[in-house]
């Protein structure tokens, strides 16, 4: 089975709107558009029965629509920088899916994430570039804002061994609803990649 992750897919206009940021920084490598994402869990490489039991409690999850604000961006790493990124800012709700989705892996007995959830849009990963090359680029661009956009379903993602980066497919897709819309998922089942979406 490939590794698993949900997220939530980056509007095309948005996704544009990212793109033009590439450039400008030595040593990075760039994410493909079509693979912009802003991951919520990661999950890793599970077998296919505990998939299946991931992707049936993921069905149960009932939450509405999710405003998505980008604004400004950042950096990973401690003392060598390893991506750049677009903030995603913390809202309520999002906040909230990001929780019940690591409640409910628990409950299956999935490792608990360790790291501090930092709601983010990839957009570089940082092979050889400095923290001053870092620095440099994040001045000349950190005043970066775009407009809101509605998220109105989760997925889970699938990535293949790689470089990182994408290729993702889309194994199951949940609609995020207004209470008492329901919301529908199941057995996983593949289908062909969406636009646009990273690994964390």
């Amino acid at each position: 089975m490939p590794r698993l992750f949900t997220g939530l897919e980056i509007p095309s206009d948005t996704g544009l709107m990212l793109s033009l940021l590439r450039g400008g920084l030595r040593g990075a490598r760039w994410i493909d558009p079509e693979n912009y994402h802003i991951t919520l869990r990661f999950i890793g490489d599970i077998d296919d029965r505990m998939a299946d039991e991931v992707a049936d409690a993921f069905a149960r999850i009932e939450r509405r629509p999710v405003e998505i604000r980008l604004t400004g961006l950042g950096s990973f790493g401690n003392g060598k920088p390893h991506a750049v990124w677009a903030r995603v800012e913390p809202t309520q709700d999002l906040m909230d899916l990001q929780a019940e989705q690591e409640r409910i892996l628990q409950r299956l007995r999935l490792p608990a994430e360790r790291r501090k959830y930092i709601p983010h849009v990839t957009l570089a990963r940082c092979r050889s570039s400095t923290n001053a090359d870092v620095a440099r680029w994040l001045s000349e661009r950190g005043d970066f804002q775009a407009q809101p956009f509605i998220a109105d379903r989760f997925v889970l993602f699938s990535s293949r061994a790689s470089v990182g980066g994408g290729p993702y497919l889309v194994e199951e897709d949940y609609p995020l609803v207004a209470r008492g819309g329901g919301s529908r998922g199941g057995g996983l089942r593949l289908m062909a990649a969406e636009p646009p979406w990273d690994l964390p």
